[in-house]
């Protein structure tokens, strides 16, 4: 073989190496933003469910009126947040939007005649569907992050993803103290 042929074997295997370490990225840019769609899809649908879930409330609960303007307020932060598309600020507006919802549980619970209206419960029971949808679509989201940050910050993967500006993303965290915390209601 001459030194020609050998020269262009090597270049014709660098050249594939760099194709295939360049859309194995793209596939995991890809994967990670269909995550967030799937993600966006049932935040909007519970979006969608609030306000019903609120108007449900309101005929029973009206001297609640605070515990339904802030279940309102916080929807409307995680609608602008997710709006936005930062994903830090999506994952902050929702810990405030599952605290107030919470919130309103607990008040229904003082509520007989709601807690046993069909449309409530409907409505909670498609709520409730729709959290674990988010759950496990935040689950699928943070593992094609997790692949995609880790193939950017893997040899030779780093050296190219740098080459051709591939930006690690930010998991989809929610801060679980706040799941903690216990529901205040009063009267």
């Amino acid at each position: 073989m001459s030194t020609t042929t050998i020269l262009l074997i090597i270049l014709g295997v660098l050249i594939l190496g760099v194709i295939v370490i360049f859309n194995g990225l793209v596939r995991l840019v890809n994967r990670a933003k269909e995550a967030w769609a799937d993600i966006d899809v049932q935040l909007k649908r519970r979006y969608d469910l609030i306000p019903n879930l609120v108007e449900a409330v309101k005929g029973y609960a009206a001297h609640e009126k605070g515990v339904l303007e802030k279940v309102t307020e916080a929807r409307t932060r995680a609608l602008n947040a997710e709006a936005a598309g930062d994903v830090k600020g999506v994952a902050s507006a929702e810990n405030m939007l599952a605290g107030t919802l919470k919130t309103l549980f607990a008040v229904s619970e003082n509520y007989p005649n709601l807690k046993a209206s069909e449309n409530f419960k409907e409505l909670q029971v498609e709520l409730s569907d729709t959290e674990n949808k988010i759950q496990a679509a935040r689950r699928f989201y943070n593992g094609n992050v997790r692949d995609l940050n880790t193939k950017i910050e893997s040899f030779p993967y780093n050296v190219f993803a740098k080459l051709f500006s591939f930006k690690k993303r930010d998991f989809f965290e929610l801060a679980e103290e706040a799941a903690k915390e216990p529901v205040k209601v009063s009267f």
